[in-house]
């Protein structure tokens, strides 16, 4: 007589009954627990951080959106809209500031990542009555027309400056181990990222040579 193991996978018709009945009754029961409590979100439904900046010697303690860039936090949270947007791609210069010593283009970073970072304007840079060098010397040299790179460009060329004195190489030094030299030449270089659209190019070279001491700018 042949006698039949069954199968440990069979499963009786009213089990599978059963089992289709517990089933069912999973999503009853989640939707019945009690739901855990998510952060609640800020107007307008963006998350917001606090963040601190040090902008042309004062401090400033701002609430912002974590999506917001430098500029759009110095020109519609601070006002300081000498500063202006131009391409907000990072190509064309005209946000340019000084962070901690340093020129970066305001539109290519947010401001959340600069906790306590001290920033300089054009503003801060100097004003009707007590301009920078820079400033006067664009002045002197009509370093622009319509104006609206100017704010960028002198901010550029202040840091510019500030580079070479550190002796930071660019791709026309001609030894990367020397200290690079005041020349039109580097001046043209380091400038590159900052666009002109008049094409006021000669006289901002020229305005820089001076101030730089470099002969040759015009009298």
């Amino acid at each position: 007589m042949t006698t039949t193991t069954p199968d440990k996978f069979t499963i009786s018709r009213r089990g599978l009954l059963k089992t289709g009945a517990a089933a069912a009754s999973v999503p009853t029961a989640l939707a019945a627990a009690p739901a855990v409590a998510a952060p609640a979100p800020a107007p307008g439904g963006a998350a917001l951080a606090r963040v601190t900046l040090v902008v042309n010697g004062k401090t400033q303690r701002l609430s912002l959106d974590t999506r917001t860039t430098l500029l759009d936090a110095l020109r519609e949270h601070l006002h300081l809209t000498g500063t202006k947007k131009g391409c907000d791609h990072g190509q064309c210069g005209a946000c340019t500031v000084m962070l901690d010593g340093r020129r970066i283009n305001a539109c290519l970073t947010l401001a959340v990542m600069h906790e306590g970072a001290k920033v300089t304007t054009i503003e801060g840079l100097g004003a009707p009555g007590r301009m920078h060098p820079m400033q006067t010397a664009f002045v002197k040299h009509d370093g622009y027309q319509c104006g609206y790179c100017t704010p960028g460009q002198v901010c550029s060329a202040v840091g510019m400056l500030g580079e070479i004195a550190q002796g930071v190489p660019s791709h026309v030094s001609a030894d990367l181990t020397a200290r690079p030299q005041l020349s039109t030449v580097e001046f043209r270089e380091r400038m590159s990222g900052n666009i002109c659209r008049c094409g006021a190019y000669s006289n901002i070279v020229d305005a820089i040579s001076e101030v730089a001491g470099v002969a040759g700018a015009k009298a």
